[in-house]
């Protein structure tokens, strides 16, 4: 069965505006490295659209870009990519799928069908996930930046504290730190 890990950039003060991180070569290596050691992705379908409105265009060239962010791009478009989704059932980027039904059954057995892990990579979903102790690890790159606005995680909260254990923790040059917990109660 494989680990679905939670990953998200966010600043000091909990924000999660993807507008406010950095957006760098080095941050966009980052999350290359980390969507080769998963088998799949997993959105919700706010987060989907926002990534199928772009992405897609970067990787046919036609946006011009960094190659960090290309690489980011072409490898994203051949990655098999899970979207939950309660009002659209049609998803036309390359290897996108929906996961219909049951949220725990249909994320449980995405899971079971991807040895290599699902990343997952929206904060609503998330909580929803979470609430129903499915994610097995979580990793953040942590910004180093106040917003003071903007959307936080977990806003609508847990039903009870979530205790996790450090795997690692990174600083990268531009001051964000990766940092890779898995649940406390996991046994690794």
């Amino acid at each position: 069965m494989g680990r679905l890990t939670f990953s998200l950039n966010l600043i000091l003060d909990g924000c999660v505006d993807h507008q406010e991180g950095i957006a760098d070569e080095e941050t966009h290596a980052f999350f290359t490295r980390l969507m080769d050691a998963h088998g799949a992705m997993l959105w919700g379908r706010t987060t989907y659209e926002l990534m199928e409105g772009y992405w897609p265009a970067v990787a046919r060239g036609e946006v011009q870009a960094s190659p960090a962010v290309c690489a980011w791009a072409c490898k994203l478009e051949t990655k098999p990519k899970y979207v939950v989704s309660t009002t659209r059932t049609e998803f036309p980027w390359t290897h996108s799928h929906l996961v219909a039904g049951d949220l725990r059954a249909g994320v449980q057995q995405l899971k079971d069908a991807t040895p290599a892990g699902v990343l997952l990579g929206s904060g609503r979903l998330a909580a929803a996930l979470d609430r129903l102790d499915l994610i097995d690890a979580y990793q953040f790159l942590v910004h180093p930046r106040i917003a003071g606005h903007g959307p936080t995680m977990y806003a609508g909260g847990l039903p009870s504290t979530r205790r996790l254990a450090l795997v690692s923790a990174q600083p990268l040059r531009n001051g964000a730190v990766a940092l890779h917990y898995r649940r406390a109660d996991e046994n690794v």
